[in-house]
C-alpha cells in the first residue's frame, strides 16, 4: 500500500488507530488545512482479508462453512448467502416449506443476537452516559454496573438469538445446517417448545429497546444533526415493498427519496453496481454504475432498509416504523444516529417473526430436501445481513470446483459513507489544536453507527488500543494521546 501523503503543502495529518468498539481493527486518517477545516476524512481497513482467493479449488459444496469463518459475529448471514448461490449451482428453484422456514427462523436468531450485541455491548454506553464522558465507565462494564436492568436485557436478548441458532446448525457459533437444496436436520418439538417458552420477554424487551431509542433520538436535538448527510438507500423488498431479510428483490432509493431502481434480480447486480479499489485501503468502494464514482456511493443496513421499504409486515415494528419514518416529513431520515433505532425496529420485527414461525406447523417438519435440477456453473446469492446487503456469487468448473468468488460484503457497500460521516463529524468538532478522547470518541460514535464488521470486510486479529497522533506538514508531533484497551488515557 502507499503511505498516505498530504493533499497539499499547508496540511496536517490526524491518525486516530485503531477504531475501538467495531468488529475488526481499522484506523482514521484526517488530513487538516491552515484553517482547521477537513479536506478529507479515511477510514483505513488494515487487515488483509482474502478469502475470495483462497477458496478457489475448493469443493462448492464446502463454501458455506468455509466462509461462515470469516466473521464470529455473523458467521450465519455468510453461510446462508453462500447456501442461496449454491442451491442455484445445484438446479434448486424452490426449497421445500420446512427448509425455508428454517433459514428464516436461523436468519432472524442471526440478526436479533447481532443487533443486541451491537447496541447494548458496543453502542449504548455512548448513548447512556453521553459521547464526551469518563472513557473509564463508557462500556458494557460500566452499564452493568449503572444500568443493569438495560444491560442484562441485552445480554438475553442475544443469548435468545443464539440459541435459535445452536437449535438448527448445533452451535452457537460457526455450525452447520444448510446443504445445497435445503437443511440437515429438523427443528425437534422439544427444541420449538424450549424457545417458545421464553418468546414473550423477548417481545417485550424487543419493544423496550426500540422505546429507548425513539427517546434518545428524539429527545437530544444533537443527535439529529450527528453526522448526518444525504445519501442514497440500497436494500432488499419484499415484490409488495416489504421489509425482507432473505430473499426479494433490490430496491435503491436517492436521497430525495425518487426511485434508482426497484424489485432489480440480484442475479445481474453487476449490471448495476460496480467497485472501485483505492490504494490506501484493502476495502472496496462499491457505487451505482448509473451514477458513477462520485455520485453513485449509498448506504446499506438498517437505516437503508427502514427507509426503503414501504412496510413491515409484523404490527409492533410497522407501528414503530411509522413513528420512525415521521421524522422525516415524507422523505427519508438521513441521521447516522437513526441506525440505531432503526436497527431495534428491525430486532422488534425479528422477535414478532420469530414468535410466529416457532407457531409455524411447518417449522418442525422433515420435509428437508428439494430435488436438484440441472448443474449451473454459477451462483450467486443475496441476503440481508445484520449489517446490510451480503452478496455471494461464485463461478465453479465442471468437476465442482471454486474457480472464481466475489463477495461485497455490508461494511464494503458502508465504506464512502463512513468516510463523509467522519469529515462532517470531524468538521463539526474537532478544532485542529488539541486532541481529546471526548473529541476522538464523537469520530468513533459516527463510525459506530454503521456496526462496521472489519472481520468480514478483511479479516482482522489483535486487540483494539486506540492511539493518536497530531502532526504538522514536517512530521512534528504536535499532540498525541495513547488510550489503553481499558479505556485508561496516557
Amino acid at each position: 500500500m502507499e503511505p498516505d501523503k498530504p493533499a497539499s503543502p499547508t496540511t496536517r495529518r490526524i491518525a486516530i488507530d485503531p477504531v475501538t468498539r467495531v468488529e475488526g481493527h481499522g484506523k482514521i486518517t484526517l488530513l487538516v488545512d491552515d484553517n482547521n477545516r477537513i479536506v478529507e476524512a479515511r477510514f483505513h481497513i488494515v487487515e488483509f482479508r482474502g478469502f475470495e482467493k483462497f477458496i478457489q479449488g475448493r469443493p462448492f459444496w464446502e463454501v458455506p462453512f468455509f466462509v461462515q469463518r470469516l466473521c464470529g459475529i455473523c458467521p450465519v448471514s455468510h453461510q446462508l448467502a453462500a447456501a442461496k448461490a449454491v442451491d442455484q449451482i445445484v438446479g434448486v428453484q424452490q426449497l421445500t416449506p420446512a427448509a425455508t422456514k428454517l433459514r428464516r427462523l436461523l436468519h432472524f436468531g442471526q440478526m436479533l443476537q447481532s443487533h443486541a450485541l451491537h447496541f447494548f455491548h458496543l453502542s449504548s454506553p455512548d448513548f447512556l452516559f453521553g459521547f464526551g464522558s469518563d472513557p473509564v465507565k463508557r462500556n458494557i462494564t460500566g452499564v452493568l454496573e449503572q444500568y443493569p436492568e438495560i444491560a442484562l436485557k441485552g445480554v438475553k436478548l442475544r443469548k435468545y438469538g443464539q440459541r435459535i441458532i445452536e437449535a438448527i446448525t448445533g452451535k452457537r457459533i460457526h455450525g452447520t445446517g444448510t446443504v445445497p437444496g435445503g437443511m440437515n436436520k429438523p427443528l425437534t418439538i422439544t427444541e420449538r417448545d424450549a424457545l417458545l417458552a421464553d418468546i414473550d420477554d423477548i417481545l417485550q424487551w424487543s419493544q423496550d429497546a426500540v422505546a429507548l431509542n425513539e427517546h434518545t433520538h428524539t429527545a437530544h436535538p444533537e443527535h439529529r444533526n450527528f453526522g448526518t448527510l444525504p445519501s442514497h438507500y440500497l436494500g432488499m423488498t419484499g415484490t409488495n415493498g416489504e421489509l425482507e431479510f432473505y430473499h426479494g428483490g433490490l430496491r435503491a432509493r436517492a436521497a430525495d427519496g425518487s426511485g434508482i431502481f426497484d424489485q432489480f434480480d440480484y442475479c445481474d447486480y453487476q449490471q448495476i453496481i460496480k467497485e472501485e479499489v483505492r490504494s490506501w485501503s484493502y476495502l472496496k468502494f462499491p457505487y451505482f454504475s448509473s451514477l458513477g464514482t462520485e455520485h453513485g456511493w449509498y448506504r446499506v443496513g438498517p437505516l437503508a432498509r427502514i427507509n426503503n421499504c414501504d412496510v413491515i409486515t409484523t404490527p409492533l415494528a410497522e407501528a414503530a416504523r411509522q413513528r420512525f419514518k415521521a421524522t422525516g416529513h415524507g422523505g427519508s431520515v438521513h441521521d447516522t444516529l437513526g441506525y440505531h433505532w432503526a436497527r431495534m425496529i428491525e430486532l422488534l420485527h425479528c422477535a414478532e417473526s420469530i414468535h410466529g414461525l416457532l407457531q409455524d406447523p411447518d417449522i418442525t417438519g422433515t420435509d428437508l430436501l428439494a430435488d436438484k435440477g440441472e448443474y449451473q456453473p454459477q451462483g450467486i446469492g443475496v441476503i440481508e445481513a445484520p449489517r446490510g446487503t451480503l452478496f455471494h456469487h461464485y463461478h465453479v468448473n465442471e468437476e465442482g470446483l471454486v474457480t472464481q468468488a466475489n463477495l461485497i460484503v455490508s461494511t464494503t457497500s458502508n465504506n464512502q459513507a463512513m468516510n463523509e460521516s467522519v469529515r462532517v463529524v470531524a468538521n463539526q468538532y474537532l478544532d485542529g489544536h488539541e486532541i481529546t478522547e471526548a473529541l476522538l470518541n464523537h469520530l468513533e460514535v459516527a463510525v459506530r453507527a454503521y456496526d462496521p464488521c472489519l472481520s468480514c470486510a478483511t479479516h482482522a486479529l489483535g486487540k483494539m488500543p486506540l492511539q493518536v497522533t497530531l502532526q504538522d506538514m514536517t512530521g512534528k508531533v504536535i499532540h498525541q494521546l495513547t488510550k489503553g484497551i481499558d479505556g485508561a488515557i496516557q
